[in-house]
């Protein structure tokens, strides 16, 4: 007969008894951590949004700086770009015209930057406010760019005003006496021979096969072209005046300089004529600046009578022959 040993049972039993509790004790621990976790960071959620903490008081009071200081940036930017408009202003309309000079023209330099050079700051809160700013930035940055360009170029000209002031072309290339018709001018048109809207690049003086052509500024002779073609230019001269400036002498019939040559203002450097694509005799005569055609008309002194070029003329002539016998 099998029978039970009280004692033993006693010893087992309790074993059993004390090693459950352990793990159930583990187990209410830690879904009581849970649960209180749970429980406090919904009551700091539901407090955070109906309650300011003391972090988030921080935080909005930084935010509020922050506006502020773009605002206060802006209020500098807007008085900047005033500063820098009277500094154009007196570029354009002052420093410039002291050395009949055209102005500075930088290509893209007002071109905006593309969106996609902000997009980082779409997200933020701010975005308007700061993209706006920044843009203000960055055009007060391409207009610096483009003034300090400008005025490292006038103080090269002022350290030569003497030089410039017989470089600059400034003259009629042509006597004006000897003009007929009007003068067909510079911009758009429609071609006379290709009957097709084109940019014209210069000015035609029309005139008599064989009237002398001169120069306009002192200048070295960049080039020659004596090909007596149907189309194009013809027989033309470039010269370069150096401080950006160059002319060109084009549909001429008799070119009588040669290339590199120095040439001085109110030199005969060819004969007018017909050669290229033209319909009548005429000079074709460009002004360059900086690598752009401009508008000779600017250059030219429009209230001068006949009698007053013949005399400029006459005198610069001989002042041609004086610089030649000194030579």
């Amino acid at each position: 007969m099998h029978t039970t040993d009280p004692h033993n049972e006693l010893q087992i039993g309790p074993r059993k008894e004390s090693l459950l509790p352990f793990r159930l004790r583990i187990y209410r621990l830690v879904r009581k951590l849970l649960l209180g976790f749970i429980f406090i960071s919904i009551v700091n959620g539901l407090f955070s949004y109906f309650f300011y903490t003391p972090k988030m008081y921080r935080i909005n009071r930084e935010n509020r700086d922050l506006v502020i200081k773009y605002y206060i940036l802006q209020d500098k930017l807007r008085t900047l770009e005033r500063e820098m408009e009277e500094i154009a202003h007196r570029d354009h309309y002052v420093y410039r015209p002291l050395f009949s000079t055209d102005s500075l023209q930088i290509e893209g330099v007002d071109t905006p930057y593309p969106d996609s050079k902000y997009a980082p700051l779409k997200s933020d809160i701010h975005a308007s406010l700061m993209i706006n700013t920044w843009k203000q930035m960055d055009q007060m940055a391409r207009e610096l760019y483009a003034r300090s360009l400008s005025l490292d170029e006038l103080q090269n000209l002022s350290k030569n005003k003497e030089r410039l002031s017989t470089a600059i072309p400034a003259l009629w290339p042509i006597d004006r006496s000897l003009l007929r018709n009007g003068i067909d001018p510079f911009g758009w048109r429609i071609h006379p021979l290709y009957h097709k809207r084109i940019f014209h690049k210069g000015v035609d003086l029309p005139g008599n096969v064989g009237d002398p052509v001169y120069a306009t500024g002192d200048a070295t002779v960049e080039s020659v072209d004596e090909r007596n073609s149907r189309r194009g230019y013809g027989r033309q001269v470039l010269l370069d005046h150096e401080f950006g400036y160059k002319t060109r002498y084009a549909h001429l019939s008799k070119v009588l300089v040669q290339p590199g040559e120095k040439i001085v203002r109110g030199q005969l450097i060819g004969e007018l004529g017909r050669s290229g694509g033209v319909t009548g005799p005429h000079l074709h005569y460009e002004v360059i600046h900086q690598g752009e055609v401009v508008n000779p008309i600017n250059y030219f002194n429009k209230n001068m009578t006949p009698e007053e070029y013949e005399r400029i003329m006459a005198e610069i002539r001989e002042q041609n022959l004086e610089k030649f016998d000194e030579e």
